[in-house]
């Protein structure tokens, strides 16, 4: 008995590298680009377990939890962390990155998530970029959530550190990821006594073993369903075109955007200026006297398979995530789930207008 997802060749070192080039051209990247085996916190976390250390003076901007986490990491590593907190509702500007190295001229280090899709923000990250090159820190950019959906030019806005993830924009599989690295991160690796080796999270090791090796050969057997899921995400990305992917995840913003707003009901969109929220995915205050969690509940009674979903953490009283993203970064899934959180308000004794929410969204699209 054979079976499609099982009887399968072994995936070889030509193929794997031949999906991290693909990799690369997505990210208009000349950099190295390592393909890791696991979600993207392994290289996340493995990419800053391995530039800093004791010696480290970083600045952590935190517009969500991941930025939290990313601070948490930077702790463990004995690094001196500064952290640059803006509300979750808003980003963060690159004069307030400008100011904290003037206040903290020794900053050697930037941590930065560029979309986070638990809180709806994006950040400016080219400007801020500018603002870490004259200063000459190393740039960590976490653009998991903002790959596919908007642009991510590592080269560009001189990102040292570039980590993405397939599962969301991209709408690829969950267990592989991918880091981009500048010659400059890899120097900085390699002066770093503590950046883990002959571990899971080394990034060293790939590059001595791998990359430097002309990628001839793997450290270990691939995840291999996994990465022919990938290089067919990135196939289907090609194929579609990288704007058009775009384009549509920008248009389903500003469709569920508009919408909500028109809807009513007490509801509003979580970040307040439209220049602030990400195209991955729109987050929703609800109004006071509900509970997020709850109307989501209701909203998914009809249909358990659309893309909302409470917020996480304490955000779960106050937020719901509309993740119109990947394959639901689409006019039928943007009008669904304006209609179900239509039918969840009514149902909480709320007066909406789910007309005119509709209406709002397919002039929004655009």
């Amino acid at each position: 008995m054979t079976n499609l997802l099982l009887d399968l060749p072994p995936l070889s070192a030509a193929r794997f590298a031949s999906i991290e080039d693909r990799v690369a051209r997505l990210l208009g990247t000349g950099q190295d680009v390592l393909i890791t085996q696991g979600e993207a916190l392994l290289p996340l976390e493995g990419a800053i377990r391995a530039a800093a250390g004791p010696g480290t003076t970083a600045l952590n901007v935190i517009t969500g939890p991941y930025g939290q986490t990313f601070g948490d990491w930077l702790r463990d590593c004995g690094a001196t962390v500064i952290d640059l907190t803006v509300p979750f509702h808003t980003a963060v500007t690159a004069q307030q990155v400008r100011d904290a190295f003037a206040e903290h001229p020794e900053i050697d280090f930037v941590s930065l998530v560029h979309a986070e899709a638990a809180t709806g923000n994006t950040n400016p990250v080219a400007a801020i970029g500018e603002v870490v090159r004259e200063h000459g820190a190393l740039f960590y950019l976490d653009a998991v959530a903002s790959v596919g959906a908007e642009p991510v030019l590592p080269d560009a806005w001189g990102v040292d550190l570039c980590v993405i993830g397939a599962q969301k924009a991209m709408g690829g599989p969950a267990g592989v990821s991918a880091v981009s690295v500048s010659e400059r991160a890899w120097a900085r690796m390699a002066a770093n006594p503590n950046a883990p080796r002959r571990s899971y999270l080394s990034l060293l090791d790939w590059k001595e073993r791998w990359i430097d090796g002309g990628r001839k050969t793997l450290l270990h057997a691939p995840a291999q369903l996994e990465m022919l899921a990938l290089e067919a995400c990135v196939e289907r990305i090609e194929a579609e075109g990288l704007e058009t992917v775009m384009a549509r995840h920008a248009s389903a913003a500003a469709a569920t955007r508009a919408g909500v707003v028109a809807l009513g009901g007490g509801i509003a969109p979580y970040v307040r200026d439209a220049g602030d929220a990400a195209p991955v995915a729109t987050t929703v205050r609800v109004p006071s006297g509900t509970t997020a969690s709850e109307l989501v509940a209701r909203a998914l009674a009809a249909d358990p398979e659309l893309p909302l979903a409470a917020g996480g953490g304490v955000l779960a009283r106050e937020m719901i995530r509309v993740n119109h993203y990947g394959p639901d970064a689409t006019r039928g899934t943007v009008r669904a789930c304006l209609a179900a959180l239509a039918t969840a308000l009514r149902d909480a004794g709320l007066s909406v207008d789910l007309p005119a929410a509709l209406e709002a969204a397919e002039r929004a699209w655009g």
